[in-house]
């Protein structure tokens, strides 16, 4: 049994605030948190002192392709891995695997691959083998972006292997996924969309909009099936005009629907995330990443699911010059927004609360709080991360 009180300058929960803040640790679990001098630290414990530094839950990514070299789809253990270890060390905690449309074939072995390293991530993991090894981010389950999604919208998901949404093909995603899907992107105005949104729904997932041409009737339609999130907005969606609003007009203005934003600067106009911002609350926006192979790498040629593509000034593209995701860290996407005016509170519930929130994990996942696991990310004065614990393991 192990025992830590983490001792910092202030911790943001993220919904309050403490100041000269206390975390108490045990087996990998927050037992307890509040003032310094509320909480008493057993003889066996050990107490470490942050007292430059203001603790934040750890981050958890509903929408990340890969990092460190390597790609989910790989769905081995080593890439994996590498992924969860390249993120942790920029305090993401947690993450759900998310794939990239390709041939079922590929795609079902992926998703069997990742479904069994989430069963075994932690089996041979005790917190001393764990720390040697290197503590990573936690795989909570995966997130199938296509191939259901729209042929006029599809970025740079390959044409060839997109389909129409089928209760039938998902049943066989369900099956590889062996209780581990989270997440379905889908674009509603295709054939078969409801019917699938409703099979998804029925297996407890998260029904997401994206990658879709769809009108503001066939995006409300969507949502009155339980579709409750929307995948990087204004990214791979019709355009919004006055008198044609679309599936972002319905975002904006469906308080039941979260919005994920990229945040890196390069995918989203300054001025188009502030009103996302404004028109959601900070309640309803959650920044992922994307991030893809190149995450924590230099520029050069990477795989996206089973298609190359080009890093250059940490931006990539495919071989038609389409944005290819992201070398986004969830770190920067912190920076970049308290940078556009958000308050370090409302960007760290971006980051923490509303992901978890989104996937029913917020009592285990992304706050401060007893009984959460001990997912824990020091930020100094400028923002960088200082320290990482995921489940109570230091990241090194």
């Amino acid at each position: 049994m192990t025992i830590q009180l983490l001792h910092c300058k202030r911790a943001l929960t993220p919904t309050a605030e403490i100041a000269d803040a206390a975390i108490l640790i045990r087996d990998g679990v927050i037992e307890a948190i509040g003032s310094r001098d509320s909480i008493v630290l057993p003889v066996d414990g050990q107490e470490i002192s942050a007292l430059d530094s203001t603790a934040v839950p750890g981050f958890v990514d509903v929408h990340i392709h890969g990092a460190g070299g390597h790609d989910v789809m790989e769905g081995t253990p080593e890439a994996l891995r590498t992924i969860t270890r390249t993120v942790a060390t920029h305090g993401t905690t947690s993450m759900v695997a998310t794939t990239v449309t390709a041939a079922p074939d590929a795609t079902l072995r992926s998703v069997a691959g990742i479904a069994k390293y989430i069963g075994e991530q932690h089996e041979s993991c005790d917190a001393g083998s764990e720390a040697r090894a290197g503590a990573g981010a936690e795989v909570l389950g995966i997130h199938f972006e296509g191939p259901f999604i729209s042929a006029v919208r599809r970025g740079v998901h390959p044409a060839e292997y997109l389909r129409l949404p089928s209760a039938e093909f998902l049943d066989q995603l369900l099956q590889a996924a062996a209780g581990n899907a989270a997440i379905l992107t889908i674009a509603p105005e295709l054939l078969g969309a409801m019917p699938c949104i409703d099979a998804a729904r029925k297996a407890g997932m998260v029904v997401a909009l994206g990658h879709t041409d769809a009108t503001y009737e066939q995006a409300r339609a969507a949502i009155a099936h339980g579709a409750r999130h929307a995948v990087h907005v204004y990214n791979a969606m019709r355009p919004f005009s006055h008198r044609d609003s679309g599936v972002i007009g319905a975002v904006l203005t469906s308080s039941e629907v979260s919005a994920e934003l990229i945040a890196d600067n390069v995918h989203v106009d300054e001025a188009a995330m502030r009103l996302l911002l404004q028109a959601k609350g900070a309640g309803r926006v959650i920044l992922v990443s994307d991030g893809i192979s190149a995450t924590g790498m230099p520029d050069g040629k990477y795989q996206l699911g089973n298609f190359e593509v080009t890093v250059s000034g940490g931006i990539c593209r495919n071989a038609e010059g389409k944005l290819a995701g992201s070398t986004l860290t969830l770190d920067r996407a912190l920076r970049n927004i308290v940078a556009l005016g958000a308050s370090l509170c409302d960007a760290v519930r971006m980051l923490t609360l509303n992901p978890a929130t989104l996937l029913g994990l917020e009592f285990k996942k992304g706050s401060l709080r007893a009984g959460a696991d001990a997912d824990i990310v020091l930020l100094d004065d400028r923002l960088l991360v200082s320290g990482v614990w995921t489940r109570g393991v230091a990241v090194h």
